[in-house]
């Protein structure tokens, strides 16, 4: 297992890097962990699974997800916990992390 550690920076495009440099093309993300300051996500509307609902929620929030990486690109699914105990679930498309960290613990499969 590796972990790809992120201490600020844009998440998704910080793991495509590290990913990268450590030649991993395709890897299971068992786990994602960390804070971001913002985030956007998508979820598919209801009438129309080809589509996204795309979010961007300029708030910090508390992350947990899994995914993996195919072809060099990271896919995340994630829980956001903000304030007032809610919950925001979806695709990961960026999160933004300064004030806190980010830690993804990578199974590479080549």
């Amino acid at each position: 297992m590796i972990v790809f550690e992120v201490p600020s920076g844009e998440l998704v495009d910080e793991l495509n890097r590290q990913a990268a440099a450590g030649g991993i093309t395709d890897a299971a993300i068992v786990s994602l962990i960390g804070a971001a300051d913002s985030f956007t996500v998508s979820t598919m509307p209801e009438g129309d699974a080809l589509e996204d609902n795309i979010t961007k929620y300029d708030l910090p929030g508390e992350m947990t997800g899994t995914g993996e990486i195919r072809n060099g690109l990271a896919h995340i699914h994630v829980v956001m916990g903000t304030e007032v105990d809610r919950a925001v679930a979806g695709h990961l498309h960026e999160a933004h992390i300064g004030t806190h960290f980010a830690r993804a613990y990578v199974i590479p499969l080549t």
